[in-house]
């Protein structure tokens, strides 16, 4: 007869899913992505792709330093135009190590978050079994008061604590943690400010001549230099300014000592109203702030062609870095020579004078630079040329400086010199004469709006805040029990040593959570308190009360 088998057979296992490829690659690449060890390396690359827009000349900035290094690098500048070295900040490789960063950050800032919160929220843990394990122990007489005044001597020392019986769990430090996510935070909000100002922000520069025939609009076609953002429209905050008065003073060794410029200011829908700035106190105004950058001479150089028709023109020159402002500039007069009557104009009767201009000259030749940038001793040393000045030939050229290739091709030609000072003038070789009547002051405004800025000083305040909680707050814990009388060898008073004859016990025991080379001091001063000797708590008497017997440090290994 055939033994049969009624046991119950166990049931099948499901085959095992095996995961998709994919998820898992996702999976992986974005734990990999949103380490702390990847955003220190983004941080670092973002850092190093933030050098050729600090050391190579910017389009956005200044445009004419980037022809100027094509013109002096014709090999390389081609190569570093084609990987977008001459606009970094908008070049595709840093805005994908920005996206990059700031995907990690919020990435790795996020879980943190949650896991504090949580930390937050909840209790510290349970009074362990083996206290004398911890690094920091001690058994000292009960206060009066039992577990309820250990538990308030923590309180009052802003301990979190939690009460479980005859045990009291304690905790702090947790401003450590708060500290790295504060500081975490406010770097991607520094990302986010950043990226405000490139978007929503724009600025433009614009030399202003002192006078009220000179007025500044703020329109995109008056600036020299600009550069807005991709969010930025045509609308643009709608405000006039002209310079009435600029007041610069210079110490006897030629070092500015102060600048202030008054203004009148027409803001859309009200009266104009006047308004002084100078270096660091920019003058704000709705939407815009305007700073003060430099300044100079602009001189009122006064022309009589051929018809006895005059024409003035406060020229600025600009400053070739001296300290004396000894300035270069250009007057150009492609209107000069025409037949009032017929209107007949000849382009090649042109006229136009290159000068050096010299605020204070010295008394005696070469006069090629000016000594004092103040005007004790103005001089204008005017060369003059005649001919066509190539100004409507369609190529672009600096109003600053002459043409040289028109002198070179013998458009333009060279007909004398002159030092003029004020009041004096020069008699051309065909009866034609030229007058130095003055100077007028400009200064150089830099018009800013950055709506990220407020945005950049908060998240900065928070980088700092953050930082300090997270190197200089330490996390510890303290555990208290109270022992009954009966419990052995404890029962001795840390005073003296004297047995304590059926008095309650309190075993205490502390663990630091980080590096904490103070924690010893800070144990002893606690269990000062809770015994009620308030000359040890309050520091005087930690070195003795950690060295008593029975309230001294043990070791891991007891």
């Amino acid at each position: 007869m055939t033994a049969v088998d009624d046991r119950p057979t166990a049931p099948a296992k499901a085959p095992r899913r095996r995961p998709n490829p994919l998820l898992a690659l996702l999976r992986n690449s974005w734990r990999q992505l949103t380490s702390m060890r990847t955003a220190l390396v983004l941080l670092f690359l973002l850092a190093v792709a933030a050098i050729p827009g600090s050391v190579l000349p910017q389009r956005g900035v200044n445009p004419e330093d980037v022809r100027d290094f094509f013109t002096a690098y014709p090999d390389l500048a081609p190569v570093l135009d084609r990987v977008g070295a001459f606009e970094a900040f908008s070049s595709v490789w840093f805005s994908a190590i920005y996206l990059l960063l700031f995907t990690s950050l919020i990435g790795c800032i996020t879980p943190r978050l949650r896991d504090h919160v949580r930390a937050l929220r909840a209790k510290p843990p349970a009074v362990p079994r083996r206290l004398e394990r911890l690094p920091q122990h001690a058994v000292v007489p009960a206060p009066d008061g039992g577990v309820s005044a250990v538990a308030e001597t923590l309180r009052r020392r802003r301990w979190r604590v939690v009460v479980r019986g005859d045990e009291v769990s304690a905790e702090k430090g947790y401003l450590k943690e708060t500290g790295n996510l504060i500081f975490h935070s406010s770097m991607v909000l520094v990302l986010v400010g950043v990226a405000l100002g490139s978007w929503y922000g724009w600025h433009g520069n614009r030399l202003l001549v002192a006078g009220a025939d000179h007025v500044f609009c703020n329109t995109g076609q008056q600036y020299a230099e600009a550069s807005f953002g991709p969010r930025v429209g045509d609308d643009l905050p709608r405000f006039c300014i002209r310079l009435d008065e600029f007041d610069a003073r210079f110490l006897p060794t030629g070092q500015p000592s102060s600048y202030n410029a008054k203004v009148t200011v027409d803001e859309d829908g009200e009266a104009p109203r006047p308004a002084e700035f100078s270096v660091n106190s920019p003058l704000r105004l709705d939407g815009a702030n305007v700073y003060l950058l430099g300044h100079g001479y602009a001189p009122v150089i006064r022309y009589t062609d051929r018809f006895g028709i005059s024409q003035s023109s406060a020229v600025p020159f600009l400053n070739n870095g001296d300290i004396g402002l000894t300035s270069e500039g250009l007057a150009a007069f492609p209107d000069a020579n025409v037949d009032p009557e017929s209107g007949e104009r000849d382009l090649n009767l042109q006229v136009a004078f290159s000068g050096l201009y010299l605020p204070t000259a010295p008394q005696q030749a070469p006069f090629t630079r000016s000594e004092h940038p103040a005007e004790q001793n103005p001089l204008l040393d005017l060369v003059a040329y005649r001919g066509y000045l190539g100004l409507d030939g369609g190529r672009p050229s600096s109003i600053y400086q002459l043409d040289q290739q028109q002198v070179r091709n013998g458009r333009l030609t060279e007909i004398g010199a002159k030092q003029l000072r004020v009041g004096e003038s020069w008699t051309l070789d065909d009866g034609t004469t030229v007058e130095f009547l003055g100077t007028e002051p400009y200064i150089v405004l830099s018009v800013r709006h950055d709506p990220g800025t407020m945005l950049l000083l908060v998240s900065s305040l928070g980088l700092v805040l953050g930082l300090m909680g997270s190197l200089f707050v330490r996390r510890r814990r303290v555990f208290v029990r109270m022992l009954p009388a009966d419990s052995g060898d404890r029962t001795v008073d840390p005073a003296n040593g004297s047995p304590t004859d059926g008095s309650t016990l309190v075993e205490v025991a502390g663990l630091p959570r980080t590096e904490h080379p103070g924690f010893a001091d800070e144990f002893a001063q606690l269990v000062a308190a809770v015994r009620g000797d308030r000359r040890a708590a309050a520091g005087t008497g930690a070195d003795e009360a950690s060295a008593s017997p029975g309230t001294g440090a043990r070791g891991g290994a007891n």
